[in-house]
């Protein structure tokens, strides 16, 4: 199955559902190559980027899933990155 490299930009509110973002990511964990959370204090709400090399279905469907979640914003771009 063809693969595609993307990242998962996440910023999570202050009402954010992170235990539902935690257990989302955990069970798409075999397509993460790593994830980077930053907190942002000032404006009360944490960045988090996830790499991942997917098929298209499964990063749509996860990005769909963590988009669900309340308080929660995430958009996702794709590397153009050739099969090896």
């Amino acid at each position: 199955m063809e693969t595609r490299v993307a990242v998962i930009s996440i910023i999570v509110g202050p009402g954010g559902d992170t235990e539902g973002l935690n257990r989302i990511l955990h069970d798409y964990s075999a397509y993460v190559i790593g994830r980077m959370g930053i907190p942002y204090r000032p404006k009360n709400v944490s960045i988090i980027s996830v790499v991942l090399d997917a098929p298209q279905d499964k990063t749509a469907a996860l990005a769909g899933k963590i988009g669900n979640l309340p308080d929660i914003t995430v958009k996702t771009a794709y590397a153009n990155v050739p099969e090896q």
